[in-house]
């Protein structure tokens, strides 16, 4: 991926084989790149529901929830308009998660929302997340079991590092499915790196950026000790 001179010059910059992690603010670090540089955005902002990891292990009544750092600005609000006219100038097509919380903020609708069905059973926690798209295509699911403790693979069960952290397999499925081979992808909130993983996993180049510092570390450990284990096996 051809990076800007800036991008080195103004921010905390970590290349990782295809993934390039930024540390900073995610408007900030948009600016620097031209219109449509990116093929795909794949994204994971605030919704905007109070949710800032320190409180977490106190949501979950039926299921023992995991207690977490807070992270920076917490989950106050969505993002900005600006954010969304910056975000969707500088890629082609974009999958935004837990859009219907803030739908009224990318102004138009789409035929393509993705389900992700978490298998929640009895848990009180959301039996699916949503995540609007550009694309014109129909709407579709993925099913992955994400409830406290248990998941879908506990054989290779995924050590969570975030509060908000998704599956490592739900960010392969979108790449499979909505991202072809050579795309640049993006992502403007990094949180615990499974989309690099997976896009590490299948070969793509991918712009993540994080801007609380002590998440960032975190993730960047996790993505290149993932890096490793695939070269020692």
């Amino acid at each position: 991926m051809d990076l800007p001179k800036e991008l080195f010059d103004k921010f905390h910059v970590e290349q990782h084989g295809t993934i390039t992690c930024v540390l900073g603010d995610c408007e900030d670090v948009m600016k620097l790149f031209p219109e449509k540089f990116f093929q795909l955005a794949i994204i994971d902002p605030p919704y905007g529901i109070g949710e800032d990891g320190s409180k977490n292990h106190t949501r979950g009544k039926k299921a023992t929830s995991k207690k977490y750092k807070s992270f920076s600005g917490g989950d106050k609000k969505p993002p900005s308009t600006g954010y969304w006219r910056t975000l969707l100038s500088k890629a082609s097509n974009t999958i935004a998660w837990g859009a219907n919380h803030y739908i009224e903020d990318i102004a138009y609708n789409s035929s393509c929302w993705i389900v992700w069905d978490k298998d929640n059973g009895e848990t009180d926690f959301a039996d699916c997340e949503l995540a609007w798209t550009s694309f014109k295509t129909s709407v579709r699911k993925f099913k992955w079991k994400w409830q406290g403790m248990l998941q879908e693979n506990m054989k290779n069960k995924q050590q969570r590092i975030h509060p908000t952290e998704k599956p490592i397999q739900l960010y392969e499925w979108l790449l499979t499915n909505y991202a072809k081979q050579g795309d640049k992808i993006l992502d403007t909130h990094g949180g615990s790196f499974s989309h690099a993983i997976a896009c590490h996993n299948l070969g793509f180049d991918l712009l993540i950026i994080e801007k609380d510092e002590d998440y960032f570390k975190e993730a960047v450990k996790r993505l290149t000790w993932h890096q490793r284990q695939l070269k020692l096996f």
